[in-house]
This record gives structure tokens, C-alpha cells and sequence, in this order.
């Protein structure tokens, strides 16, 4: 099985307090809580991709929490990845570390960034039965006014014809407070977005 998540920020404690004002009492508690999630759902032979910002600490604070995490891991770099460009870093814990990516997922194509990408390669591929066949999964704008603004574009995008039909946009901001800083599945994300999608139009 193969899961997502982004923005998990290890060792960020002010982000307790603003921004995503997560609530925790410090980084520690917010830490053991994170690896208790990401350790509820996934399995040694599970593969996660975390979609940028996994921490702000330093390299060796870095090892200890991903020597905890269950998985085989993908790390698609965001900007507060900083203990990757460490020299005394050991990358070899994960499968491979990049700043874009494309993958496939049960027949879908998946384009993996921490910045979402709004015009994203295969956009407008859909199945003979009209569904999209390629997501967009990103990080980088938790859940502020950019996400806000993002959903607005979508809304947009997906309302516009192009010749008979529409254009497909499926962003998927893979936030780990969306899902309890638990790494959720393909089909869970679009769920997920969906769900919250119908919600905001009732």
C-alpha cells in the first residue's frame, strides 16, 4: 500500500501556537503524537511519500524520529527540509529524496511537488468513462488562505469548457492535519477533498 502527507513539520513548536495552531503542549508531545499516527497505519512494507517540511530539525534530531517511522520513504523536498543538505546526513533511509516527481497509482498518474502546480502535466487526460486519470498532491499552504485560493482556482478551472467538455484540476493538498497526522491512500485524499468540497457548497 502506498500512502501521502505533507507538512508534518517535526520539531516545529511554534507552529503550536500560530499558523496551523496545532494545540500541542510542545514539540515533544506533538512529535510522539505524529509517529503514534504514522505508526497506526502503516506497515513495515507500506510505502509513504511525504510531500515536503517532514522537519525543522537538524540532522541528527531528523534520524531519531524517522528511525521510529514504519515504511519504505519517499521525500519529496520542501523548504524547511533543510537536514538533507547536511553533509553528516544519511539519506539512505529513504527510498529516494527529490523536489518534483511523477509516479503511477493503481493506472493513475500522480505529479508530486511540495508547491502545488496549477497547471500540472496530464491535467486533461481522463478515462473512456469521463473520470480524471491524473492528480496533482502537494504540500506547502496547510490550511491558510492560499488553500482557500487554491480551491477558488479549481472551482474556476472545472467550470471552464475546453472545446465540449471540461477541465479536469484535481489538487490535492495532502496536509497532515486533514487526516490526524495519519499518512491516508490515493482514493482517501480525493475522498477527503470531495467530502470537504460538497461540505463548503451546502
Amino acid at each position: 500500500m502506498r500512502y501521502y502527507i505533507s507538512d508534518l513539520h517535526f520539531y516545529h513548536d511554534t507552529l503550536n501556537r500560530a499558523m496551523d495552531h496545532r494545540g500541542f503542549r510542545d514539540e515533544q508531545d506533538m512529535n510522539e503524537y505524529m509517529i503514534h499516527q504514522w505508526n497506526s497505519r502503516v506497515r513495515k512494507n507500506d510505502e509513504v511519500v511525504v510531500l515536503g517540511d517532514l522537519s525543522m530539525g537538524n540532522w541528527e534530531k531528523t534520524k531519531e524520529v524517522l528511525d521510529q517511522l514504519k515504511g519504505k520513504i519517499y521525500l519529496i523536498q520542501g523548504n524547511h527540509d533543510r537536514f538533507v543538505k547536511d553533509k553528516n546526513f544519511d539519506a539512505s533511509r529513504f527510498i529516494w529524496v527529490r523536489s518534483y516527481a511523477e509516479m503511477h497509482d493503481n493506472g493513475r498518474k500522480i505529479i508530486l511537488s511540495h508547491y502545488p502546480v496549477l497547471c500540472y502535466n496530464g491535467q486533461n487526460r481522463l478515462s473512456k468513462h469521463g473520470n480524471p486519470k491524473t492528480f496533482m498532491l502537494h504540500g506547502h499552504v496547510h490550511d491558510t488562505l492560499d488553500q482557500r485560493l487554491l480551491e477558488q482556482f479549481q472551482q474556476i478551472t472545472r467550470g471552464t469548457l475546453r472545446g465540449e467538455m471540461p477541465i479536469p484540476c484535481n489538487l490535492l493538498n495532502c496536509f497532515c492535519m486533514y487526516s490526524d497526522y495519519i499518512p491516508l491512500g490515493l482514493n482517501e485524499w480525493i475522498e477527503y477533498h470531495e467530502t470537504k468540497k460538497q461540505g463548503e457548497t451546502k
